[in-house]
């Protein structure tokens, strides 16, 4: 099984900064793809930004330009730098891996989530 550890959540004022960080360990065969969800009171989760393999990025429209994703592909690992943060920012952030646990089977793993409380 593949499991994730995020940390790096916690409390910032708005226009801070917070950096998540993710390592994915376990029964890895290779790693697809690594990312960050968020999910919001009442919201449903949503993505905010990928990353493959090969370092192609996909972000959500809210956060371009404030947040960037990077990883870290021989540590198994992803982060999430997050710049100009607003209280529109605070959610629960889970760490998400596309991952084959063998040569052939594949699935999304999840971490736990971790809890970015942004103030005004």
């Amino acid at each position: 099984q593949v499991q994730l550890v995020e940390s790096g959540g916690g409390l910032v004022q708005q226009g801070g900064s917070l950096s998540l960080s993710c390592a994915a360990s376990g029964s890895i065969f290779r790693i697809i793809a690594m990312g960050w969800y968020r999910q919001a009171p009442g919201k449903e989760r949503e993505l905010v930004a990928t990353t493959n393999a090969g370092g192609s990025t996909v972000y959500a429209d809210a956060v371009k330009g404030r947040f960037t994703i990077s990883r870290d592909n021989a540590m198994n690992m992803v982060y999430l730098q997050m710049n100009s943060l607003s209280p529109d920012d605070t959610a629960v952030y889970y760490c998400n891996a596309r991952a084959y646990s063998d040569y052939v089977n594949h699935g999304d793993y999840w971490g736990q989530g971790t809890q970015v409380t942004v103030s005004s």
